[in-house]
C-alpha cells in the first residue's frame, strides 16, 4: 500500500515533531507499519464515528493518534492510505 500525506497531516507532523522531536522516530516507525499493514494489532486501528465516520485512527503512543482514510487508486487499482491528521487525542478528534 502507498501512503499519501494531505497538507493538513504534513503541517501537523511538522508542528508535532518541532514541539516533541523524540516522537519523530516513533511516528516514522508507525507509518512504516501502517504502509505494510494498516491493521497490525500494535497499531490498534479502528473506524471512527460522527463527523470522522469515513476515517480510521491508529495509535502512535498512548497520547498520539494518526487519522487516515483508505482509498483505491483508480489507475493502479491499489489501496492507498491517505494520512489526514496527527496529534494528541484531543487535537484530532
Amino acid at each position: 500500500m502507498n501512503l499519501v500525506a494531505q497538507k493538513s497531516f504534513k503541517k501537523a507532523f511538522k508542528r508535532l515533531t518541532k514541539k516533541s522531536p523524540q516522537l519523530q522516530d516513533k511516528i516514522l516507525e508507525v507509518l512504516d507499519l501502517l504502509e505494510n499493514d494498516p491493521f497490525t494489532p500494535s497499531l490498534k486501528s479502528h473506524k471512527l464515528t460522527g463527523n470522522l465516520a469515513k476515517c480510521w485512527s491508529c495509535s502512535v503512543s498512548y497520547d498520539y493518534r494518526i487519522i487516515f482514510t483508505l482509498s483505491k487508486d483508480t489507475e493502479s487499482n491499489d489501496m492507498v492510505i491517505i494520512l489526514v491528521d496527527i496529534g494528541n487525542h484531543d487535537e484530532v478528534y
